[in-house]
């Protein structure tokens, strides 16, 4: 397995255009970020000037679009920029807009996904954190039937079904089984909007700048024409026939099934305040902003609570490195040979594991009546995969060994006993340069993180 790198913007791109709520000329441009710097917005049009992450825990609202607020500042409509750069698989941007929200453009992601296309993609140095989904996430909203399930998966793919009371718009289904493509079935699919909501929506002082080039518009209810007139006026679009029901905006239907498509792209969007790439299937029940930030707020905490994810373990599946492979990498015997196999190794991070058995003769002593393995030997396993990721950085590895120099920020959180298997993840911390490597390792029982070190190491040719 290959680990895949971060990557960012190679160029500036700005769009500019009305905001939906606001009714204001904006102007958002997207801008290339360093490594590990995630997704941020910065309204330009304050003295000050703040910043505000794009994450789940500061979405302040969620009426009619996703609005990120911290210490009073806020900006809305986001999702629909987020959703193309998630889409693109870009970790890294700053986001600089001078109003409090995005520009509402025609009301899809296409512009942003053809401006992504057009100034390109750069890859980074560091890499790529996913967070793994490895059991069922379920949120559910009984009042309004809504609910998301989040389930293991392999890649990142979404499932969508809405639902609505209304003979033109009534179930409709759509999916993305794979993020390329997004610009070809989801980018191009456009808000949407009943004639029956809009009435409220104004009086919540809200879609000043909707029109009829900006959102799918739904008329299924007839009202009268005086009425319809009154509401066109008020929107400051053209009259039409208060008899003629079905879609009324000024372009048709990119999709048959647009509306579920922009549903899909909405919760995209949601989903990329996670702050980082999201192995798992989604599958979205009449979503809405309110439920996907319940999920992501979840997965947040989840991440919060384990700042890093144990690796995927399947016994099943033959290892990179058996034991015969690593006695002719390591010189370790018995009773020090402290890793037993490898099952994932990347250009800069190695998995290995090791099986606690009580017959391990350090349990004589440590302690018969209470068998615990020595954080030592935990240290000591964690860097022997060390070891085996330094050498597998150089030609004819057999003819070198690797020493460490250095072991700093030890942490030991959980004990480790006879029947455990414990999974070691070391990468990388900066680039190996003369022979020196520096390393951050973790061990892991189970989901849990059980021992943590930063290593320094030296790789010498044998003589």
């Amino acid at each position: 397995m290959t680990m895949t790198k971060q990557q960012t913007l190679k160029d500036s791109f700005s769009l500019s255009g009305k905001g939906l709520h606001t009714g204001l000329n904006i102007t958002v441009t997207f801008k290339p970020a360093p490594e590990n710097h995630g997704y941020k917005f910065v309204r330009t049009d304050l003295e000050d000037q703040p910043i505000i992450e794009a994450l789940a825990e500061n979405v302040g609202s969620t009426q009619r679009g996703t609005v990120l607020s911290k210490n009073g500042v806020k900006i809305s409509t986001v999702e629909h920029a987020l959703a193309a750069l998630y889409a693109y698989r870009i970790d890294n941007c700053l986001i600089e807009v001078n109003a409090p929200e995005v520009p509402i453009l025609n009301g899809s992601a296409i512009y942003y996904a053809e401006e992504i296309e057009r100034v390109g993609i750069v890859e980074q140095a560091a890499p790529r954190d996913y967070y793994i989904v490895k059991q069922k996430i379920e949120v559910k909203d009984e009042e309004t039937g809504a609910s998301i399930v989040v389930l293991p998966d392999d890649k990142f793919c979404i499932n969508t079904l809405i639902s609505f009371d209304s003979v033109i718009l009534d179930s409709q289904y759509a999916t993305l089984e794979d993020l390329s493509e997004f610009k070809m079935e989801i980018a191009a699919s456009r808000t949407f909007v009943f004639v029956r909501e809009i009435e409220p929506l104004l009086e919540n002082n809200l879609i000043k700048g909707g029109d009829l080039d900006n959102a799918i518009v739904i008329y299924e209810r007839q009202i009268s024409q005086e009425h319809f007139d009154q509401l066109a006026d008020t929107m400051k679009v053209p009259r039409k026939d208060a008899t003629q029901l079905g879609y009324i905006m000024n372009k048709p239907l990119v999709f048959p099934n647009e509306p579920a498509r922009h549903k899909l792209l909405d919760v995209l969007g949601d989903f990329a305040l996670i702050g980082k790439p999201i192995k798992g299937r989604i599958i979205a029940t009449r979503p809405g902003h309110k439920i996907n930030n319940q999920v992501t707020r979840l997965i947040r905490k989840d991440i919060k609570l384990n700042d890093v994810q144990a690796p995927v373990y399947n016994p099943r599946v033959p290892p990179l490195m058996d034991i015969n492979r690593i006695k002719q990498l390591l010189p370790h015997r018995y009773p020090f040979l402290m890793v037993e196999k490898i099952i994932e190794i990347g250009g800069s991070y190695i998995v290995g594991v090791k099986n606690v058995s009580v017959n391990e003769p350090f349990f004589q002593g440590h302690f018969p009546e209470e068998p615990v393995m020595p954080g030592v030997l935990l240290v000591e396993a964690m860097a022997q995969v060390g070891g085996l990721l330094v050498l597998n950085q150089v030609d004819e590895p057999s003819r070198y060994s690797t020493y460490f120099m250095k072991i700093d920020n030890v942490k030991f959180r959980q004990k480790v006993i006879p029947g455990d298997t414990v999974i070691f993840r070391l990468g990388f911390i900066s680039d190996l340069r003369r022979g020196i490597a520096n390393m951050k390792g973790y061990a892991f029982v189970g989901e849990k993180v059980v021992c943590e070190a930063e290593f320094m190491a030296q790789i010498v040719k044998n003589k």
